[in-house]
């Protein structure tokens, strides 16, 4: 997927409009940036569906202007930031683990 717009719908909430590899767009909320092992990872949940699922892609520079969001595939780098954003947000959010 590739980041196609940051649009602020509310006070506090960005819609980040990704294209999927059918050419779909999708829009998700961005919910946080984490920082790990001098990587950056995006976590989103989608922005119209009723699902709480979280969704964590990699953010790559392609250049010094433009990024592209890639799946994460290492389960121990989902897990551990993944782990860092509830961390971040256990007063705020309820987890159901």
């Amino acid at each position: 997927m590739e980041k196609e717009e940051l649009l602020p719908q509310e006070e506090e909430t960005s819609i980040i409009t990704l294209t999927d590899e059918n050419g779909e767009n999708v829009d998700f909320e961005y919910l946080d940036c984490i920082p790990y092992e001098g990587k950056e990872y995006l976590v989103l949940i989608p922005a119209e569906e009723e699902s709480s699922e979280i969704v964590i892609l990699e953010i790559r520079p392609v250049d010094e202007e433009n990024e592209t969001y890639c799946a994460v595939e290492d389960e121990g780098i989902l897990n551990t930031v993944y782990n860092i954003f509830k961390d971040r947000y256990k007063d705020i959010l309820d987890f159901a683990d």
